[in-house]
């Protein structure tokens, strides 16, 4: 896996990800106590106003970023969004009302939404190579979640020496150490869209259209509706599980969250093996039913068994549940990669990271509500319908046979045209088929 790291280029934007995803998740930390400052016992809602502003915010800025980020440098564009968000981490510890925290987490997350698809999109191209670009997946899979089991440690050996105000500043040097690292590469630069060429309204919907026009990527939005399912069972109610169900002390609520972590750690290093000998749908779909499998299981067992027998129980559905996540969704970004030329990739990649949200929109206070309302046999009932619902849809979505070459035929083009002199020049299709401005429809195949 880490022989991709060999690549320069990889290898600078790579460790850039690293750093600034320890620097978020300083922050997280330091919102969470920065809420408690200004809020008190109402800091939960102020956190849960906060998360649901960060969704809006990627809904709704990464398609609009998506359709313009081919109209600038791709290295100055991130390293400008890098700069954004380290001057709003080093204005938060100046904040002194609960407004200002919503607004400049707005301006925070706008600039995640535009970075992350751009940073996404870039990936492709350094690696073109598709057993390179899945150990790159397989990494990058690894270090969200290192970051989620070493950010909090890093806070808390730094808050036993300084104010959790300082943990921003934290925040604002990852940011900056990741421009500075951006700036150390040259990044390829796709040609324009041909949709560049439309209104406002065609080039930020154009890359939700080529996302579902693509049933292979219908298929990937249910999967992901499959696995925002679970990870919101386990980042909804963890607290609340170990806390109040199981009476257990505090420390066991990050480890319980660590279970988590590590089956998804597991999970992405056999990952790139795996995906040499088996499809990308049956990986995704079968982590996408296991996921289904383990919430269902877990219903039972928490209906039936006395609550001070079920921290082993715990712990092991956790690990198998991060396992199952992590089949599901790492291998998302060869599906994107196959799903357009390079020129639509940004678009693309902006219209995944968008619509993806839209499924942990729903997942969350879903979660958060049969949880708080039903309780947890009820939250993970409705998660295990949940996640079903998505695993269903995806079988049936995303055809078994999925090859990159399709039978297709262009009447409306001239005999001439350089498209069917290049890519059909044996009087049949010899270029894999994307949705793009000739092929805007997928091949009727019954």
């Amino acid at each position: 896996m880490l022989q991709v790291l060999a690549n320069r280029t990889y290898r600078h934007l790579f460790l850039a990800q690293v750093i600034a995803l320890v620097g978020t998740g300083l922050a997280t930390v330091a919102l969470s106590l920065l809420a408690f400052d200004l809020a008190g016992a109402d800091a939960g809602a102020v956190l849960g106003t906060a998360l649901a502003i960060k969704m809006i915010a990627y809904i709704g800025v990464a398609p609009i970023a998506g359709a313009f980020a081919d109209r600038l440098p791709r290295r100055s564009f991130l390293i400008a969004m890098d700069v954004v968000r380290a001057a709003v981490a080093l204005v938060l510890p100046f904040v002194s009302e609960i407004w200002q925290i919503y607004i400049l987490i707005f301006v925070l997350q706008s600039a995640s939404a535009a970075f992350t698809p751009t940073f996404q999109a870039t990936i492709p191209d350094v690696l073109p190579e598709e057993r390179d670009y899945t150990r790159a997946l397989s990494l990058s899979r690894l270090a969200y979640d290192m970051e989620s089991l070493t950010s909090p440690a890093l806070a808390a050996a730094l808050l036993s020496v300084m104010s959790f105000h300082w943990l921003f500043s934290g925040t604002a040097l990852g940011f900056v150490a990741s421009a500075l690292t951006v700036a150390t590469t040259v990044l390829p630069q796709p040609k324009p869209s041909e949709a560049r060429k439309g209104g406002i309204y065609h080039r930020t919907t154009h890359g939700v259209r080529i996302y579902l026009a693509t049933p292979r990527l219908r298929g990937l939005l249910a999967v992901t509706l499959a696995a925002a399912a679970a990870s919101a069972m386990v980042i909804v109610n963890t607290v609340v599980i170990v806390r109040e169900l199981l009476g257990r002390p505090q420390g066991d609520v990050a480890l319980a969250l660590a279970a988590y972590g590590g089956g998804s750690m597991l999970a992405a290093f056999v990952l790139p093996r795996v995906l040499d000998r088996f499809a990308d749908r049956t990986i995704m779909v079968g982590g996408a039913a296991a996921a289904t499998l383990i919430l269902a299981y877990a219903e039972t067992v928490v209906a039936v068994m006395n609550p001070s027998d079920l921290w082993p129980w715990l712990l092991g559905g956790w690990t198998l549940l991060g396992a199952a996540y992590s089949a599901a969704v790492t291998p998302g970004g060869r599906l994107l990669r196959r799903s357009a030329g390079a020129e639509n990739r940004p678009a693309l990649f902006a219209a995944h990271f968008a619509l993806s949200h839209v499924c942990w929109l729903v997942a969350y206070p879903m979660a958060g509500f049969l949880g708080s309302e039903q309780g947890m046999v009820a939250s993970f009932a409705g998660m295990a319908a949940l996640a079903l619902a998505g695993a269903t849809l995806a079988y049936f979505v995303w055809p078994s046979h999925d090859p990159d070459v399709l039978p297709h035929s262009h009447p409306e083009l001239q005999p001439d045209h350089p498209h069917l002199l290049e890519g059909h020049a044996l009087d049949a299709p010899q270029h894999a088929f994307v949705i793009d401005e000739l092929h805007p429809q997928w091949p009727n195949r019954a």
